[in-house]
């Protein structure tokens, strides 16, 4: 574990990005788990959601550092001024920069995030351009070609999956459009970021908890 460097996993506390932290662990990567918390919603079940993850991901990887950032205050200013269409796409890039000042902190050298083309609007590759495009370092999707299946499949293998189906809130459907975008356009999307960005990413970091999770 290390030979290959460190990387930053973005964990929603669904099924596929463990699955995708797991797959960089065996290619010899050191991880780097962050999680985004909405604290509107019930923020102790989510919590604890993700450190089980963290925990069983430890089992693997050996003591895993874990970060959860508060997200909520930077999506409600977002949500204000951002079409509704965009919102998820704006979100996930407000999450790149985030992460960029953890993974300068812990020396990594990119990112994984759990994205299959796609599985969701979001996901689609004109939406993973753009998003992407606000990534300071290369961003690793090791699942982009599996099935909802397959990646299921690994799931229970690992033993994430019974946690990962655990009811819990995630921060990115906060408010997020019946109809959100599919091909968007990168011009457009920066167009929409047009209120103090870097306020609330500096904010988001100060209130950050920073932990370190043994296995079980």
């Amino acid at each position: 574990m290390g030979v290959s460097g460190t990387l930053v996993a973005l964990v929603s506390g669904g099924i596929d990005s463990p699955v995708a932290a797991w797959r960089m662990m065996l290619r010899g990567c050191r991880i780097h788990l962050v999680h985004f918390l909405n604290r509107s919603v019930n923020t102790r079940g989510v919590e604890e959601k993700i450190r089980a993850l963290a925990t069983r991901l430890a089992l693997f990887h050996g003591p895993i550092r874990l970060s959860v950032v508060p997200f909520d205050d930077l999506q409600r200013e977002i949500v204000m001024v951002v079409p509704a269409k965009l919102r998820m796409i704006v979100y996930r890039r407000a999450m790149f920069r985030i992460a960029a000042a953890i993974r300068e902190e812990v020396g990594a050298l990119g990112y994984v995030t759990g994205d299959s083309v796609g599985q969701v609007a979001s996901q689609t590759l004109e939406n993973l351009r753009v998003i992407q495009d606000a990534a300071d370092h290369p961003v690793y999707a090791p699942l982009a070609g599996m099935s909802k299946r397959e990646i299921t499949d690994e799931a229970k293998r690992i033993g994430t999956y019974e946690i990962s189906i655990l009811p819990h809130e995630d921060c990115c459907s906060f408010l997020v459009a019946k109809h959100p975008e599919t091909r968007a356009d990168l011009d457009r999307v920066r167009a929409a970021e047009h209120f103090d960005l870097e306020a609330g990413v500096r904010a988001a970091l100060a209130a950050a908890v920073h932990e370190r999770v043994p296995p079980i």
